[in-house]
C-alpha cells in the first residue's frame, strides 16, 4: 500500500474514532474534580471543532506533538515584545516587526513565545509600556490591535505563537499588578526579594484577581481578529495558551483549574504552564505541576548565570554549569517519559563573553560561551527528538534582531540591563548554531 492511500485510510479511521468517542474523551471542558479556586462565570463549551478533526492545530498525544497526523517538532525563540512592536502608533514599528518576522522565518524559526498580556498603569517602573490592560477589564485598543496584527502576520509566514497570559514577574505588570489593583497597595519590587515573592503569590488566593484574569482569558479566546476574520480560539497561528511566565509559589489547584477553564473556552489549542520546572532549590514539583489532563505539555527553563552556576568573569565555571544544565534537562526528560507528555525547553540563555571588552552587555563582545551553551542545549533536545523521546521543541532567549541597547524593544525585558541575553541580527556565529539545529530538526 502506498503512503498516500495509507494516510487516507488512517485519516478516515481517526475521524470515525473522534465522532464515536466524542469531545469528552479528547479532553474538552471541565476540571479534574475540584471546584475553581475563584468565582467565575458559568462556562459553556466552545463550539469550535476538535483539532484532530480539523487538522489545522498542533495537538499533544502519547508523549509527542502531532500535526496533520505526523510527529511535529519546532525550533523557536522568545520574542515577547512582538505585541508592542506591532502597535500602529506610539511605541510600535510595524515595518521593523515585519522585517524581524521575515528574518526569523528565513532562519527556520517556526515558534514564537510572546506576551499576550501586560497590565498597567504605564507610570510604573520596569514595565512594558503601553500596557495592554490599563485597569481591570479596560484595554488599550492600540495594543490589542497590535496583537491582532501580529497574529495575522505570523500566520502569513507559517509561524506559531505561544500566548503567555500572565507573569509572576513585574516587568509586564503581571500577578503583582492584579494584587495592587485589588488591595490598592504599592508593589514591593524585587529589590526586596522575599516581600515581592510573597506579594505576587497573593494573586492565587485573590478571588477578584482570579476573576479579572479569567475575564482576560475569555476575552482573548472569544476575540475575533479583524485582520483574519477568525476568533482567536480558531486561529491556527496560535500554538498554545500558557498560564503565565514562570509562575512560582502556586497551589496546584490554580494550575489545574485554570487549565480546565481555558479548555472549556477553547478545545482547539493546547495549554501549558510556563513553569521553569523543578527549580534547583527544590521548591516546585515538576510532575505534579504538569500532571493535569488539561496540561498538554511540560516546560522547563535553564538559566546558568541567574541560578548561580556560571559567572562570565570566571569562564572556568562554564564546564560545571553545563553539567548542571544537562542534569536538569535529563531529570525533566525522565519525568516527561513517566507522564507521557512532550517537553519544551522554552527559555535558555547565556551572557556574552566578559573578555576582551570586560563588558557582557556590549554588542561587540564575543559569544563564544553562549554559542557553546546553545550547541549543548540544542544537542540535548535533538538527541531526545531523534530517539523518540519527549523533547519536541525549544525557544532560545531572546531575539532582539536589529534592536540594540537604547531601543525600547530590545530582547531583554525593561527591568534588565539591555544586551544581557539579546541575540542580534549581526551575531553570525550564534545564528549559524541556530541554523544548524534547524537543519537537524527538519529531517526528523
Amino acid at each position: 500500500m502506498n503512503r498516500k492511500n495509507w494516510l487516507i485510510i488512517a485519516g478516515t479511521l481517526i475521524l470515525l474514532a473522534v465522532i464515536a468517542l466524542g469531545w469528552f474523551v479528547l479532553g474538552g471542558a471541565g476540571g479534574i474534580g475540584r471546584p475553581p479556586s475563584a468565582a467565575a462565570p458559568e462556562i459553556q463549551p466552545s463550539p469550535t471543532l476538535d483539532s484532530s478533526a480539523t487538522g489545522e492545530f498542533v495537538i499533544a498525544r502519547d508523549g509527542r506533538f502531532l500535526f496533520e497526523g505526523r510527529p511535529y517538532y519546532f525550533v523557536g525563540t522568545n520574542f515577547w515584545q512582538a505585541m508592542n512592536l506591532a502597535v500602529d502608533g506610539t511605541g510600535g514599528n510595524r515595518t521593523m516587526l515585519r522585517k524581524e518576522l521575515d528574518r526569523l522565518q528565513s532562519l527556520g524559526i517556526t515558534n514564537l513565545r510572546i506576551m499576550a498580556s501586560s497590565e498597567g498603569p504605564n507610570t510604573e517602573p520596569y514595565r512594558m509600556v503601553p500596557a495592554l490592560m490599563t485597569s481591570p477589564g479596560v484595554y488599550d485598543e492600540s495594543v490589542l490591535d497590535g496583537l491582532d496584527y501580529l497574529l495575522d502576520q505570523m500566520g502569513q509566514r507559517g509561524l506559531k505563537a505561544v500566548m503567555v497570559l500572565n507573569n509572576y514577574w513585574h516587568w509586564s505588570g503581571g500577578m503583582a499588578q492584579y494584587v495592587s489593583w485589588r488591595d490598592n497597595t504599592e508593589i514591593p519590587y524585587p529589590g526586596d526579594w522575599n516581600n515581592y515573592m510573597t506579594y505576587s503569590a497573593r494573586f492565587y488566593y485573590c478571588r477578584e484577581c482570579q476573576g479579572w484574569y479569567r475575564d482576560h482569558i475569555r476575552m482573548l479566546t472569544e476575540r475575533v481578529n479583524p485582520y483574519t476574520g477568525k476568533p482567536y480560539r480558531e486561529d491556527p497561528a496560535i500554538f498554545s495558551w500558557e498560564l503565565g511566565n514562570e509562575p512560582r509559589n502556586y497551589p496546584l489547584d490554580w494550575v489545574y483549574d485554570t487549565a480546565a477553564y481555558i479548555k472549556s473556552l477553547d478545545s482547539n489549542h493546547m495549554v501549558t504552564t510556563g513553569s521553569e520546572g523543578a527549580l534547583p532549590d527544590g521548591t516546585q514539583n515538576f510532575i505534579s505541576t504538569h500532571n493535569s489532563p488539561d496540561i498538554d505539555y511540560a516546560t522547563i527553563h535553564i538559566w546558568p548565570q541567574n541560578w548561580g552556576w556560571y559567572t562570565p568573569q570566571n569562564p572556568a565555571t562554564f564546564t560545571s554549569a553545563m553539567a548542571y544544565a544537562h542534569l536538569y534537562f535529563s531529570n525533566a526528560e525522565r519525568d516527561c517519559k513517566t507522564m507521557k507528555k512532550p517537553l519544551v525547553l522554552e527559555e535558555f540563555g547565556l551572557a556574552r563573553d566578559y573578555m576582551p571588552l570586560q563588558n557582557i552587555f556590549d554588542p561587540g563582545s564575543p559569544t563564544t560561551h553562549r554559542d557553546r551553551f546553545y550547541r549543548e542545549m540544542f544537542g540535548r533536545v535533538y538527541t531526545s527528538m531523534a530517539a523518540g523521546g519527549p523533547a519536541a521543541g525549544d525557544n532560545f532567549w531572546v531575539w532582539a534582531g536589529e534592536a540594540r541597547p537604547g531601543y525600547a524593544w530590545i530582547g531583554d525585558p525593561p527591568h534588565e540591563t539591555p544586551g544581557w541575553y539579546s541575540v542580534y541580527d549581526i551575531d553570525e556565529t550564534t545564528l549559524a548554531v541556530i541554523a544548524a539545529h534547524v537543519q537537524q530538526v527538519r529531517i526528523l
